[in-house]
């Protein structure tokens, strides 16, 4: 059975405030960015880490995943990558002090053509992320998004770790940006999927990945206005069919995180309760996995 989770900062309250707000509502775990923030991981050490791992236990909570997403323009650029690279193995060890396998991250945008000389920068930093993973008993998962289901399986195929990368599956993005059909895109990553967003957002027109995705890397675009093509909305407002995903992702043998995430709206923490509720209608659970309720 699927476990409930939210992004901390999600709730725009702090590390505290988040932390109280994701117990109160019943979740089992919560995602915690490792790059920015209190919680970035040159801070997560000695009795700051102590003092999270007291509060996760105090909270009766534990750590889906980390966030070591860096933002810009990913792995895409090679003389970036080798400060990235260690920095992500950094983020790496904070997640096993956390008691969590998983760290999830964007990596940009996989290109369509292999022969584009990009790809090769991606998948040779991707695999020797991935190879430190695997050592260390952790999976680097690629976020959903920027390209296709099927470009994206390609691209985990070619560099070829069996263990160390997987994917953080977002609906959302796929659907904002991709218009995919979601079951379908769950089939197709079935064997690298490790953690899931449940998110949900309207495509208002066609957008080229590439475009919407440097507007976001370069912190904008003149003339370029990323609301013009997508839109965020809360669970079950957009196109993600939340009853075909969930019978899928449960038909491939994925029983892990749900974990909410709530990039936009004026109120997250009301928008979040919401988006347990329909969850927990949706796999039929009274109450959640793993709590003592």
């Amino acid at each position: 059975m699927f476990k409930i989770g939210v992004m901390v900062e999600s709730f725009r309250k702090g590390l505290d405030g988040g932390l109280k707000a994701a117990s109160e509502i019943g979740a089992d775990g919560v995602q915690i960015y490792a790059t920015s923030g209190e919680t970035h991981f040159d801070k997560l050490k000695g009795a700051n880490l102590v003092s999270l791992r007291t509060k996760l236990k105090d909270y009766r909570l534990e750590v889906s995943a980390l966030c070591g997403d860096f933002g810009g323009h990913g792995f895409q650029i090679a003389e970036h990558n080798p400060k990235r690279i260690e920095d992500t193995k950094r983020v790496i060890g904070v997640a096993l002090e956390l008691g969590t396998s998983i760290v999830t991250t964007h990596i940009g945008v996989v290109p369509d053509e292999k022969s584009n000389p990009r790809y090769a920068v991606m998948a040779r930093a991707c695999e020797k992320m991935g190879a430190f993973a695997e050592n260390e008993g952790v999976v680097l998962a690629i976020e959903t998004g920027p390209e296709n289901a099927i470009t994206l399986k390609e691209f985990l195929d070619d560099i070829g770790l069996k263990k160390g990368l997987g994917v953080n599956f977002d609906p959302a993005n796929l659907v904002m940006v991709c218009r995919e059909n979601i079951p379908q895109a769950v089939k197709t990553l079935a064997p690298y999927i490790v953690h899931t967003h449940a998110k949900d957002g309207v495509n208002l027109k066609p957008v080229s990945a590439e475009q919407l995705y440097n507007s976001f890397a370069e912190g904008g675009i003149e003339g370029f206005h990323a609301t013009d093509y997508i839109r965020e909305v809360p669970l079950g407002e957009g196109g993600v069919d939340f009853d075909s995903y969930l019978k899928v992702l449960s038909e491939t043998g994925y029983s892990g995180y749900l974990t909410i995430e709530r990039e936009v709206g004026e109120n997250p923490t009301a928008d979040i309760r919401l988006a347990v509720e329909f969850l927990r209608s949706k796999v039929g659970k009274k109450i959640f996995p793993g709590r003592k309720n």
